[in-house]
């Protein structure tokens, strides 16, 4: 009786652990959020062992760690774990180890296999790990402990344990999937939403579009009335193909049109609604078919061509204006000349002094106008001669004001310039030509009474010239194109203006490394245009001038990658002309090793790359070389730019570009990224067990090398270099990461939590970096030691 009594009590101890191992399982099911799912097990975990404290560890494909998680402790002894020295010499035995682990103190047997260092926040009794398994390899471990005073887990314990860490492999697995899934669709959704083209999908069976991305909605928007859906827009178009043909989905349903499976490639068409409103479209439509070969979906896209059409409208006006302008002098010229050829006997000194006049002033016009026309020429193919040197900025905008005095302009000009301004990097006389060129701008479009007012003012690197006018202001929505080829503002005194003078001024001081943009509040009020020049930076050589560049030295070398070859040819050609040396590839893995050959200056990175994200290759350069990175992308979405400045890049350059803007943001970077730095101290840094030796970038403890990154290096080397005295955080993030894109403090912390760990130094109980909280961080004199 006595046995049957104990076999019934161990079935009912067998039934109660597989069915809290059961509860448990089902509960770590219950989210396919990775996050979640870590947490769950670890619960489960603590549950099924009656444990107070559990750990999770994931591995990525490759073997690192991946998710670090504690439950049971407090937030701050949470951090104590992290840092624990020692800790990631445990997670490798365990790992070496192949099979569960199960023992009492846990320092006991850490040193016993010498890691006598190993010190918990919470002193464990008994402990246990499990390898976390999928499908024979290792995703992670799982352990469990317990602070309880004569606790020991049992054999079952431990069976219990290995069978929840292989449920939770399949449940990991299964989250990272989903993870991974909606990543890739997040990102995909986002290309499409983003893209510069429409992108509208149409159900055939339904006749109706069931996804618009931004673009798309944006057409079709503009031919909505107000309150208007799309779907009811659909059944009111007409539609003009490029062979001429004409039909209305009034009369043709949309599911009839889109059920013949026709293929449209890149074909201009027409559409409008009845009031008159159309818009014109480069579409190409592609038929989805499914298991049946029926059409079941129809992918359109669309490329709005108003702005094309808009160019090529000011093209024609700009043709018809310059031979206009080019006839009117000739004309001139012939018949002053005709006069004096026919007429000289006839006429007296004085007259035929004034006809000589018209044919020189008529010429000066002239050549003014094929100038301007050669100067857009040069622009756009990079050429722009450009000679920079150190020059004053006041004595500039006397120059320009005096020219544009004797030409004829107005003398009630207002200049303000701020009084001990650096020299610029400038050319005289192209940025003469600039200030001359807004003086007229300003003249034109503002009464005769009115001042013009010129101000010049330091804005951190750069110095910041402004000229504003009190007179017919500029709605917002011309802003953005006013520095566009033949673009002229819409008002009675824009007759003879080219519409160049604006465009040549931009790519000017985009060659100088500079910026250029026009600012008002709205029509009446008056407008202001401002661009920068780059200050001579005391710790910067002279400039050199952009044509010599090749007989000297390189101007640096900079990496490009990229997988279009005709890109990556135009770059090479844009960069080699203004003196640097470039290194291109298509493959961004051959990233690092391009690094480690050329020690480039820069980087320039397509956003889309084949396999990869741009930002991972940013990720990979940054980890060796704290350069500036610049993206090259088709898109040019505020929320792209926007995120890839955030994760660290330098300037983003949405294609196509011009080289000549390619090479100033090149320029712009590289002076900008050149902080003057503290010297570096000559003899080493010791303190006790840690050596600094700076000359040679090598840390040593107790003798033995440190294997610091170069970010960790440069952290360490900034704490030492204010030893004694506490670092701000801010200071450590400017001067260690980038004085133009700082990290973050979560950035900070990781890597001080890392080079600790190499250094061997407790956060508990340092002995060489020590937190002060709120503040930033210090290390101790050499001297001294706290």
């Amino acid at each position: 009786m006595e046995n049957a009594g104990q076999a019934v009590g161990g079935l009912e101890s067998v039934r109660d652990r597989l069915s809290r191992l059961s509860e448990a399982s089902l509960r770590i099911n219950e989210s396919l959020d990775l996050g979640t799912a870590l947490r769950a097990v670890m619960d489960g975990a603590r549950s099924l062992t009656r444990a107070p404290y559990s750990v999770i560890v994931t591995l990525d494909d490759s073997g690192r760690v991946e998710d670090y998680l504690v439950g049971g402790l407090d937030p701050g002894e949470v951090d104590r774990v992290w840092q624990v020295p020692g800790g990631r010499r445990l997670f490798e035995y365990v790992n070496s180890v192949g099979g569960p682990l199960r023992m009492g103190r846990l320092e006991e047997f850490t040193a016993s296999i010498g890691l006598g260092e190993f010190r918990l926040p919470v002193s464990v009794t008994a402990f246990m790990a499990a390898p976390i398994l999928h499908q024979g390899v290792r995703a992670g471990n799982l352990y469990v402990g317990s602070d309880e005073p004569g606790r020991e887990f049992s054999r079952e314990d431990e069976e219990i344990l290995v069978l929840f860490a292989a449920q939770a492999a399949q449940v990991i697995a299964n989250a990272r999937r989903h993870r991974d899934e909606q990543r890739a669709r997040a990102g995909l959704e986002t290309l499409i939403n983003t893209s510069p083209v429409g992108v509208v999908v149409f159900d055939v069976s339904k006749g109706a579009a069931v996804s618009f991305n931004r673009e798309g909605r944006r057409i079709v928007d503009g031919l909505c009335s107000p309150g208007q859906a799309p779907a009811d827009l659909l059944g009111l178009l007409t539609v003009r193909r490029a062979d001429g043909s004409e039909f209305s989905l009034e009369e043709f349903p949309l599911s009839r049109v889109l059920g013949t499976g026709e293929t449209i490639r890149a074909e201009e068409i027409v559409m409008w609604v009845p009031d008159g409103r159309s818009v014109s479209v480069l579409l190409n439509a592609t038929p989805i078919r499914g298991g049946d070969g029926q059409v079941e979906s129809v992918v359109v896209t669309m490329q709005d061509m108003t702005a094309v059409e808009e160019t090529e409208r000011l093209r024609a006006e700009f043709l018809a204006m310059v031979s206009h302008e080019l006839r009117m002098p000739l004309t001139s010229i012939r018949g002053a000349a005709t006069v004096l050829l026919d007429a000289a006997p006839d006429l007296d000194p004085a007259e035929m002094r004034q006809f000589h006049r018209i044919i020189v002033d008529r010429a000066d016009h002239m050549r003014e106008l094929i100038g301007d026309l050669l100067d857009v020429a040069r622009i756009e193919t990079g050429a722009l001669p450009v000679d920079p040197e150190p020059l004053e900025v006041a004595a500039l905008v006397d120059r320009a004001r005096n020219a544009f005095i004797s030409s004829g302009g107005r003398d009630d000009l207002a200049i303000d310039i701020e009084p001990g301004l650096p020299p610029v990097v400038a050319d005289r006389r192209r940025i003469v030509q600039v200030i001359g060129n807004l003086l007229s701008n300003a003249a034109r479009h503002s009464p005769e009474s009115s001042i013009i007012k010129v101000r010049a003012v330091r804005v951190g690197v750069h110095v910041e010239v402004s000229v504003a006018d009190p007179g017919r202001g500029i709605p917002a929505e011309d802003l953005p194109r006013l520095f566009r080829k033949f673009s002229r503002r819409d008002d009675p005194d824009t007759a003879g203006d080219t519409g160049l003078g604006l465009a040549i001024c931009k790519g000017i001081v985009e060659a100088h490394g500079g910026r250029i943009w026009a600012e008002s509040d709205g029509p009446g009020l008056g407008a202001r245009f401002v661009f920068t020049l780059p200050v001579v930076q005391d710790a910067e050589p002279a400039p050199r001038p952009a044509r010599s560049q090749s007989a000297g030295a390189s101007a640096g070398t900079v990496l490009v990658v990229d997988d279009d070859p005709l890109v990556l040819r135009s770059v090479r050609n844009a960069l080699s002309t203004a003196g640097f040396r470039p290194v291109v590839t298509a493959d961004p893995e051959e990233t690092l090793s391009l690094m480690a050959e050329h020690s480039p200056h820069l980087a320039l990175v397509d956003l889309m790359l084949p396999d990869r994200d741009g930002t991972e290759v940013m990720a990979d350069i940054l980890t060796v070389s704290r350069i500036p990175v610049i993206f090259l992308s088709a898109y040019g979405r505020d929320e792209v730019v926007a995120r890839v400045l955030e994760q660290g890049a330098t300037d983003y350059i949405v294609k196509p570009f011009s080289p000549t803007e390619l090479v100033a943001r090149v320029r712009a970077a590289l002076r900008r990224f050149r902080e003057p730095q503290r010297p570096e101290p000559v003899e080493p840094f010791v303190l006790g067990d840690l050596t600094i030796d700076y000359a040679r970038r090598r840390v040593t403890v107790s003798g033995r090398p440190a294997p610091l990154t170069p970010t960790e290096f440069d952290l360490l080397a900034e704490l030492a270099a204010d030893a004694g005295r506490v670092v701000p955080h801010d200071r450590l993030l400017r001067r260690v990461w980038s004085p133009i894109k700082p990290g973050n403090l979560r950035t900070l912390r990781t890597h001080l939590m890392r080079l600790r760990r190499k250094l061997g130094d407790d956060a508990a109980n340092p002995k060489y970096i020590f937190a002060e909280p709120r503040l930033g961080y210090r290390i101790p004199n050499q001297d001294t030691q706290e």
